[in-house]
């Protein structure tokens, strides 16, 4: 039986944790291994996040007073809280691909901006794109005009000299 200064020290663990999230993840983690459940969470810190495997009881204390209390009634069976603490789209994708290469587990639902999300939208959320895919895409966008006009420019010079070379070549001829 667990101590009350653990389940204490576990309370503050899953507050830290929460007071840090910009997303956090439900999913169902029945018959993941420890090594399964290790690779996930070490995948997730990779990405910005973490993963944790929590009684209810506890992760219910602790996201009381918190943007995150929305989720306690959706904190029922063996679920497990995926957080992300520098992105929102990647912890998700993280746990949808793990799911999907594991053929184990499900998406169960999450929260994000104060909002209850779905299995589904939490699922949706995984699809979109990452932070750094749309800073790519937003500077794509910005240097696409540029290169335009410096494609027409060239491609104008160089008209204008085979134009010249074509000159020289009937001169000379």
């Amino acid at each position: 039986m667990a101590t009350k200064a653990f389940k204490s020290e576990k309370i503050d663990e899953i507050k830290s944790k929460v007071e840090k999230a910009q997303v956090a993840i439900l999913t169902e983690y029945k018959g993941y291994s420890v090594e399964e459940i290790t690779n996930l969470r070490r995948s997730l810190q990779k990405e910005g996040g973490d993963y944790m495997v929590t009684k209810n009881t506890l992760a219910k204390i602790a996201i009381k007073g918190t943007p995150y209390e929305i989720l306690a009634d959706s904190l029922k069976g063996p679920i497990a809280i995926a957080f992300g603490f520098d992105d929102q789209v990647s912890p998700a994708k993280a746990v949808s691909k793990f799911i999907k290469d594991t053929k184990k587990g499900a998406i169960l639902g999450g929260a994000l901006d104060g909002k209850l999300l779905s299995a589904s939208e939490a699922e949706d959320l995984a699809k979109l794109p990452s932070k750094e895919e749309l800073y790519a895409k937003i500077l794509g966008s910005i240097n696409s005009p540029a290169s335009g006009i410096a494609n027409s420019i060239n491609a104008v010079m160089a008209q204008l000299t085979r134009a010249m070379a074509a000159v020289r070549d009937q001169k000379t001829a």
